[in-house]
């Protein structure tokens, strides 16, 4: 007896020592790494005319240029129209820079460097936009593409993507053109015309043009990732995420065939049945939670500026990472930065209540963690589904991820060290692009891509991304403007 309670006080003992040392391992983790955020100086607020701009991205927002993936010149005319305001509306940058049309439609302008050591930079936007699903008009405050200016906002599709980041660019630009500024290094603006549908003639065209020219670009900016407020839990100031990566994209279509019939003698096994049953395999097996290196970057830098237990876990993934996961499994916009998602988007199967069709089609859509391929979720979808008579075909314009950009680059500490001069109050930190963007097109033009749009967020904001009421603040365009001017000057 003597012995056993001797072996239970060492068992307890050990155990003990176990939970302190361990505790002590989570409180040096914690609290040893501090801010890694870069001490700046705000920059001076330049005065911006905020309702002249708001009236010129408002007039933008009339031109209805909805891409379409099957019909290359749907629009052709407001996309015409609107490049005629682009040229009355900023005279001074198209008097500066030298413009050449891409692929009937996509804009490529060169503003020359007074250094011709220097290395080139391109700013990207697009000047296309999502349409309004069916049935939803009637749920916008204000009409979608009538471009009104109210309560402080403009608002209509495109005002946020991403006719909001084309029109503040050249805003910025205009004025510095007018103060008789030339940018120290050759600056491209590479403004889309399809993002909305791949980018494949626009983008895609632009950067092999320039590649052809032998051009190396420093760095690429593009619309991206955003100042998100009181969205992550811990944290009580504003975050803004540069995106130093980005998601993959590939579309898949599933085709199952069976024999037609007559739906009062149906066989065990129909098109509809099998496809089914695929599609609910494929929903259930989904690609399993990561955290690889530019969202664990992210944690590290996010973790020294969180408060309570959401700076241990995020300080301490080797332990905490389990935890953490099942947090971001709860949410759709969380769970995305952790996993390659699986989404079902289109079936299509049948076109008479009394007969058996002899095919059913789906479309599933998944976007890429950096680290998956094509080749890898196609074999996934195979191993899944497991039926040969399903037939899986890859969608056109599928990608792999781009390159992941690092952050000890210079380009990255300017966009930081900016980012923080126009909005003093954010903290910055590399993050993952979850959505595809025309910059995927530039990686054989330079190894440094960035993803952000100088937007403030919040949860609520997000929803009306290519969703019901999309708007910008005005008060938050100004500031879009005097980022991508404070941008230009120091670079």
């Amino acid at each position: 007896m003597r012995r056993m309670l001797i072996w239970l006080r060492n068992i307890i003992l050990v155990a003990v020592a176990i939970v302190v040392v361990l505790a002590a391992v989570v409180l040096v983790n914690t609290f040893r790494q501090g801010s890694k955020q870069i001490a700046v100086s705000p920059a001076p607020k330049v005065a911006v005319d905020e309702q002249a701009a708001a009236q010129r991205l408002a007039e933008a927002i009339r031109f209805q240029t909805i891409s379409n993936a099957f019909n290359p010149d749907q629009a052709a005319v407001p996309l015409r129209a609107m490049q005629a305001h682009l040229a009355a509306s900023f005279p001074a940058f198209h008097a500066a820079t030298k413009l050449e049309v891409v692929r009937g439609y996509s804009l490529l302008s060169t503003w020359q460097g007074s250094d011709p050591a220097a290395g080139p930079i391109a700013l990207l936007a697009h000047q296309d936009v999502v349409p309004v699903a069916p049935g939803t008009e009637k749920d916008w405050q204000h009409p979608p593409f009538d471009g009104v200016v109210a309560d402080g906002f403009v608002w209509g599709r495109g005002s946020w993507d991403d006719k909001g980041n084309l029109y503040s660019i050249l805003e910025a630009a205009e004025a510095l053109a007018k103060a008789g500024f030339r940018p120290k290094r050759t600056i491209y603006f590479a403004f889309g015309h399809d993002e909305e549908v791949s980018g494949t003639r626009g983008a895609q065209a632009m950067a092999a043009l320039l590649k052809s020219r032998g051009v190396k670009l420093d760095f690429v900016l593009d619309e991206g990732l955003l100042i998100t407020e009181g969205i992550l839990k811990g944290l009580d100031k504003p975050m803004a995420l540069i995106g130093v990566a980005e998601k993959g994209y590939a579309t898949l279509v599933l085709n199952a065939r069976a024999t037609p019939g007559h739906s009062s003698m149906p066989p065990r096994e129909t098109a509809i049945g099998m496809m089914s049953t695929a599609l609910t395999h494929l929903e259930n097996a989904r690609l399993p939670m990561q955290i690889r290196s530019t969202v664990a970057e992210m944690f590290a830098t996010i973790a020294p500026e969180m408060s309570g237990f959401n700076r241990v876990v995020l300080s301490n993934l080797w332990l905490f990472k389990p935890l953490l996961l099942r947090e971001f499994e709860k949410s759709g916009p969380t769970e995305a930065t952790v996993r390659t998602t699986t989404a079902l988007t289109i079936f299509n199967a049948g076109d008479k209540d009394n007969v058996l069709p002899g095919n059913a089609e789906a479309v599933v859509n998944f976007r890429l963690l950096p680290g998956d391929t094509q080749a890898s979720v196609t074999e996934h979808v195979r191993k899944v589904v497991g039926n040969e008579k399903i037939e899986i075909k890859p969608y056109p314009g599928n990608t792999d991820p781009p390159p992941v950009t690092g952050i000890a680059s210079e380009s990255y500490r300017a966009l930081n060290t900016t980012i923080r001069e126009v909005f003093p109050d954010a903290l910055v930190a590399p993050g993952l692009m979850v959505a595809a963007t025309d910059s995927r097109h530039y990686a054989g033009v330079t190894d440094n891509i960035f993803r952000f749009s100088p937007v403030r967020a919040n949860s609520e904001d997000l929803k009306r991304f290519h969703g019901t009421n999309e708007r910008l603040s005005i008060a938050n365009y100004a500031d879009m403007i005097r980022f991508y001017r404070r941008l230009m000057e120091k670079l």
